[in-house]
């Protein structure tokens, strides 16, 4: 796990050494272990990692080089079946000379070309310059879970896995109208736009190609390319547990010490009940507990630890963490309306202070339907008699936080003719899927937004915060591929959300923990703003400093503030967009941004 960055100048001119460096620096929380730089102010390239030591620390260090010194890789993230690849390599003429994955990427590539990324189980960002053909390529994994952002400034390609470090080199900063748009739509951004005029996400399952003609996209990883297949319940089952069981066993290859997450929900504890299974010490588990016990969950992950013998750890903390929320937006880049992510950053500060590791349950919701929104959603509206354009309307208005309509009368300068941007996400979607039922076609909705634009953010910058490094067995691709090929009515069946899944996980984890009611990070913060925080959002949102009024109406952001404050409305969801916009405002829209 570390951070990359780089650049490639299309004119060939080159970037300042400080400059460059600064780049790095400002994201040496991903990778405090050192830090690893080719730089040449005679060329018109540069690629930097920053290291967090996992996996053959005494000869991982970044960059690596192929033999003859023509080929540079760096890479973020981890390659979870290096092992085998490397034999592979071996037998082909092509041996690693370390331990370490990003050398098997070198290799891989040595063979194969780009097209050797499609061997690869992963999450990564990586980047490898070519000199014999003076091309560089970035490369993102399946679904994003591991983040590469980039920016053509003055035609130079700036690249690095936090915008933060983008902004060390770009001329200007400023807010996207669109991206704008699209957060109050969604409650975040979705790939690929960001937050910031002309910086963009590479997308997951894709890669860009870089030279002096200019910069190539291309796919190389097609979720929509998935068919549905008929099989038996106990076919899914057993292949599901096969492949849970190699996910898990392929993620617990470390140099360091490791752990799990473990809240007590199906999906940390199948994980740690299959870790339990191949590690000959105990589990280290941790866990973020309430004071407050009616939002407190913690009972049901001591009854996980208890279960699987785990070396278990639990922090109970007050419900009330946006003291945090400042710190988490630093880290995010972006604004997130998720007030998730700040028992995330508590949990995995918890875990830093044993580990650089740990696994986690991310991802199955969005692959199973585990949110019980997709059980309201289902049972509420009978989507069989809908045509695509109707199903794309309904699901659009089910997952946005404002309507297009809302937005032109809260945004300043929106024309009302600017499309419904969730809307046409949507549809776009769905079109890719045609084959798809309509469950299915919802997950996929949400496996390519939600999922990569936010679900996957929080694990990602919230452990780097602390220097932490996630795997999430859900998210190995042969899972996603399993899911997707996996009629919706196996998932959510008769209500019950997870169906297939918890049916395959009940014998490990039992039946308590397999069939307990999902529980979600809910405190009342809607409440809060009407009484114990209301001076927080009326200073956040209305007084002098207020950057946000730059760019919304003041008077409709106070009319539903005190509908909310008068119980006329709930607008909790709206209020901590509205605030986590401001947040950002503030930390990214000034003159200098600190390094944190």
């Amino acid at each position: 796990m570390c951070g990359i960055f780089g650049y490639y100048d299309l004119t060939k001119e080159s970037m300042s050494f400080d400059m460059f460096k600064a780049m790095g620096d400002s994201i040496r929380h991903r990778g405090p272990d050192g830090q690893g730089i080719h730089y040449d102010h005679n060329q018109y390239f540069a690629l930097g990692n920053q290291r967090l030591a996992i996996l053959d620390l005494e000869h991982g260090d970044q960059p690596f080089y192929s033999d003859s010194k023509d080929i540079i890789v760096v890479q973020n993230g981890e390659i979870f079946n290096h092992v085998e690849l490397a034999n592979q390599l071996a037998e082909d003429g092509y041996p690693c000379k370390t331990n370490c994955d990003t050398e098997t990427i070198l290799r891989l590539y040595e063979r194969d070309g780009i097209s050797g990324i499609s061997s690869l189980n992963g999450m990564f960002a990586i980047a490898i310059y070519d000199k014999r053909i003076d091309a560089m390529f970035l490369i993102r994994d399946r679904v994003g879970e591991k983040p590469l952002h980039f920016c053509l400034d003055n035609n130079r390609l700036v690249f690095a896995s936090e915008i933060k470090a983008l902004l060390k080199a770009v001329t200007q900063v400023k807010l996207d109208e669109k991206a704008l748009h699209e957060f109050l739509s969604f409650n975040y951004v979705p790939m690929p736009n960001t937050m910031f005029s002309g910086v963009f996400h590479v997308k997951p399952g894709h890669y860009l190609k870089v030279d002096t003609k200019g910069v190539e996209e291309a796919k190389w990883w097609d979720l929509s390319s998935i068919t549905q297949q008929a099989r038996s319940e106990t076919s899914w089952i057993a292949d599901f547990n096969s492949i849970l069981e190699d996910s898990v066993k392929i993620r617990l290859r470390s140099d360091v010490p490791f752990g799990a997450f473990l809240s007590g929900g199906v999906d940390s504890s199948s994980v740690v009940g299959i870790m339990s299974k191949h590690m000959k010490q105990k589990v280290k588990t941790y866990c973020i507990g309430f004071n407050d016990p009616k939002y407190d969950e913690s009972p049901f992950a001591e009854t996980a630890a208890e279960r699987f013998g785990t070396e278990h750890k639990l922090r109970k903390v007050e419900p009330n963490l946006l003291s945090e929320w400042s710190k988490a937006t630093y880290h995010c880049d972006q604004p997130h309306g998720d007030v998730s992510f700040l028992p995330t950053l508590k949990v995995a500060e918890l875990a830093s202070e044993d580990v650089k590791m740990v696994l986690t349950g991310d991802g199955a919701d969005e692959l199973f339907a585990g949110y019980d929104k997709y059980k309201d959603f289902f049972h509420n509206h009978d989507t069989t008699k809908l045509d695509s354009d109707d199903f794309a309307k309904l699901y659009a208005k089910n997952i946005s936080l404002f309507t297009k309509n809302e937005l032109n009368t809260l945004l300043k300068n929106s024309p009302e003719s600017h499309p419904d941007y969730c809307q046409e996400r949507v549809k776009s979607l769905i079109d890719e899927v045609p084959h798809m039922d309509r469950v299915n076609q919802a997950l996929y909705i949400d496996t390519q937004l939600l999922l990569s634009g936010n679900n996957l953010v929080k694990p990602d910058r919230m452990g780097m915060a602390v220097s932490i490094e996630n795997r999430a067995p859900f998210l190995d691709y042969r899972m996603i591929e399993l899911a997707f090929s996996m009629p919706g009515e196996l998932k959510l069946s008769d209500g019950e959300t997870k169906y297939i899944y918890k049916k395959a996980v009940s014998p490990l984890i039992g039946s308590d923990l397999a069939y307990r009611k999902k529980q979600m990070f809910t405190v009342p913060v809607g409440e809060w703003f009407k009484d114990s925080m209301k001076e927080y959002c009326k200073e956040l949102l209305f007084s002098a400093d207020s950057v946000l009024k730059n760019y919304v109406n003041e008077e409709e952001v106070s009319d539903l503030f005190e509908k909310h404050c008068n119980n006329i409305e709930n607008n909790t969801r709206k209020i901590r967009a509205l605030l986590a916009l401001e947040l950002w405002c503030r930390e990214f829209l000034s003159d200098d941004i600190a390094i944190r």
